[in-house]
């Protein structure tokens, strides 16, 4: 069914679901091609961001040739699903790779480009990055919170430690939409990625294999990051960088070389972003 046709009538968008690995259903959609397609791409979210954050850019996407899987994040539909949710946030990149995988299994016969954004983007080594052509990460970096921006480093504990928890222990998962701190998460990824932030090894505290991961790692990758993002500091950036090795294409931009007021941590992605994306994107991307 479709839910929704741009203007143009050059994409069409319709409701889908990601079968994960255990058998949970995703909440998922499909934006799609109205003429021939040139390339695929799976759009892994950040963290307490809603799939539908992206519909913009992924509309934008399929009216320039590419079929566009984005997802959510299991426990994520609504407060009550929050409530319920006991994934952990390393079930979620398992969702992420489950999302990858739905989008092969549909044999496209399209160049694959995972786009990640933020945590998204971490989440690359745990997909199947043998299956992709290319990856474009996006304001992603390390989470641990003495390598944040300004701002951040100076609450970080504060939030990690005393407010996340108090509040999750009173809402049933973390409200980040009401404390204007992030967005809203079930309590149990809130609570593991807190962890990681803490810890500079980040997720690897919980990844015991990363190293090893990591070393597989030989899809081209390219790494954009904006010199105004409010969350991550550049050593966030350089950190996830250097991790992901030398595959790692780096580029840092500032809203003066976009032309824009600003872009932050997730306002690459806003429609008002639209006039860049075409140099800023289409480059990074696998396609026919």
């Amino acid at each position: 069914m479709t839910i929704y046709d741009t203007r143009n009538n050059l994409a069409k968008v319709r409701a889908a679901t990601v079968l994960a690995d255990d058998g949970k259903q995703l909440a998922a959609t499909r934006f799609e091609p109205a003429g021939p397609a040139r390339g695929a791409v799976v759009l892994a979210p950040a963290m307490a961001t809603p799939s539908r954050f992206y519909a913009p850019f992924a509309t934008w996407l399929a009216e320039s040739g590419f079929h566009v899987l984005t997802f959510d994040y299991r426990g994520t539909e609504s407060i009550a699903a929050m409530k319920a949710e006991t994934g952990d946030a390393l079930r979620w990149a398992g969702d992420a790779a489950s999302a990858l995988e739905s989008l092969v299994d549909e044999d496209l016969g399209l160049p694959l480009t995972w786009i990640g954004h933020s945590m998204g983007g971490q989440f690359l080594p745990f997909a199947r990055h043998d299956l992709l052509d290319r990856a474009l990460i996006v304001a992603a970096g390390s989470g641990y919170w003495r390598w944040n921006s300004d701002g951040v480093r100076r609450r970080a504990p504060l939030l990690f430690r005393v407010i996340a928890p108090v509040a999750m222990r009173v809402a049933g998962y973390y409200p980040g939409g009401r404390l204007g701190i992030l967005g809203d998460a079930p309590s149990a990824a809130m609570r593991q990625w807190s962890k990681w932030c803490m810890s500079p090894d980040y997720y690897g505290v919980d990844v015991p294999d990363l190293a090893d991961r990591v070393a597989e790692l030989e899809v081209p990758i390219s790494s954009l990051s904006f010199s105004d993002d409010e969350l991550l500091g550049p050593q966030s950036i350089r950190a996830l960088e250097e991790l992901f090795g030398p595959t790692v294409e780096p580029h840092r931009l500032s809203p003066q070389d976009l032309d824009v007021a600003r872009i932050g941590h997730h306002g690459f992605f806003r429609e008002a972003m639209l006039p860049t994306w075409e140099t800023t994107v289409l480059p990074h991307l696998a396609a026919e």
